[in-house]
């Protein structure tokens, strides 16, 4: 095992700490205060190659690993969690149609969301369906060289500012293979969105119910055949896990070094901090979990990127722990700072609310534990 980086990916992690420390950083706390959506920055980050990481080149994809991506994904999260995660949605959705779109579809649409030209947003969470994310209620019916949509998607990031939603809709039967998936335009008849949700965390980018009312949609838009979207969208989650999963190291990562500095100028009893042994050996089980959180990651990337029939099952296990791992080393953080860190001029505050949803999203933690002993009890 070869645990270095080469230089290509040296190179890349390079590139997005720099952009995440002059694009991002400076920026994250106003944009959380504000709830500022940075669409121009996005575009900036879309210049590097970002919107389309793992998108081929024939339309103007980056054609990287899931490695090479969660190498990206930590170190602009440790300028901001929430426009990193955006970029993670964004190039989710992008990497469904290139997979399994036809080219057309690939054409009219990659070329512009690999620039940001278009920002997508993915579609699968209603509100009387989560974790139970098969059961899902809304309906596409054809109608000639159309598909009729109605029903609703509930906590859509991006919604209404986004230009594209990938939709996962019910064509046939109950269960997964009754469900499809569709490109839908934000001008789509009969699409409309609901008012933007007020978080705890992920201020900087919006957030609401995406509605469909005979929302009217072209046949050409049909990802893959009928009774193929569940499995496009595990697919796509797979990836999403190691993304958010490495979301969650940058953030934690900004966090410890905070905390660190701390440690470093603050004095207590005629000592600093950094002085004190159980506050040392607080800040090593921190960096030493982090670590580990990031050998997982890693390992979950290198399977997907190498297809191992267990990629599922390590990636689950990667998501568990590292946004675990991570909203647990910036509460630490937090701690460390005594009074200090439950002010806004800190970012502990805005980092710990930031990360606590990544145990919910992308299939909750719970749903983790599920996936990975349902794995283990096929072996």
């Amino acid at each position: 095992m070869d645990f270095s980086l080469t230089d290509d990916q040296r190179a890349i992690e390079n590139t997005a700490r720099a952009f995440a420390t002059t694009e991002l950083a400076p920026h994250s706390a106003r944009w959380d205060a504000e709830s500022h959506f940075p669409v121009d920055v996005l575009r900036k980050a879309a210049e590097l190659g970002f919107a389309g990481l793992y998108v081929k080149e024939d339309v103007g994809g980056s054609a990287l690993s899931r490695l090479d991506a969660s190498i990206v994904f930590e170190q602009l999260s440790y300028g901001d969690v929430t426009t990193a995660a955006f970029i993670s949605i964004h190039n989710m959705a992008s990497w469904m149609i290139d997979r399994f779109g036809s080219d057309d579809l690939r054409r009219r649409y990659l070329p512009r969301l690999t620039t940001m030209d278009l920002i997508a947003s993915y579609c699968l969470t209603e509100p009387g369906s989560g974790s139970d994310a098969a059961a899902l209620g809304t309906t596409a019916r054809r109608d000639g060289e159309a598909y009729i949509l109605n029903g609703s998607k509930a906590f859509i990031s991006g919604a209404g500012t986004s230009d594209i939603y990938v939709v996962m809709a019910r064509t046939g039967g109950p269960g997964p293979k009754g469900v499809s998936a569709f490109v839908v335009e934000k001008d789509a008849p009969g699409l409309s969105f609901g008012a933007q949700e007020k978080k705890m965390g992920w201020k900087s980018q919006p957030t609401a119910q995406v509605n469909f009312d005979d929302c009217r949609v072209a046949a050409a838009n049909l990802i893959g055949a009928e009774g193929e979207g569940f499995g496009f969208a595990m697919a796509g989650l797979d990836g999403g896990r190691i993304n958010i999963a490495s979301c969650s190291l940058g953030g934690a990562g900004l966090a410890l070094d905070t905390a660190k500095a701390h440690l470093e100028t603050r004095r207590q009893f005629g000592n600093p901090l950094k002085e004190f042994q159980g506050l040392q050996w607080r800040l090593a089980d921190m960096a030493t979990d982090l670590e580990a959180a990031r050998l997982m990651v890693r390992r979950a990337a290198h399977a997907l990127d190498n297809r191992d029939p267990q990629a599922t099952k390590y990636c689950a296990m990667a998501k568990r722990l590292a946004t675990d791992t991570g909203f647990e080393v910036a509460n630490q953080a937090l701690q460390l700072h005594g009074g200090y860190g439950y002010l806004q001029d800190f970012p502990l505050e805005r980092i710990v609310r930031d990360l606590r949803v990544h145990q919910i999203l992308e299939g909750t933690n719970e749903i983790m534990r599920v996936i990975t002993a349902r794995e283990l009890f096929k072996q």
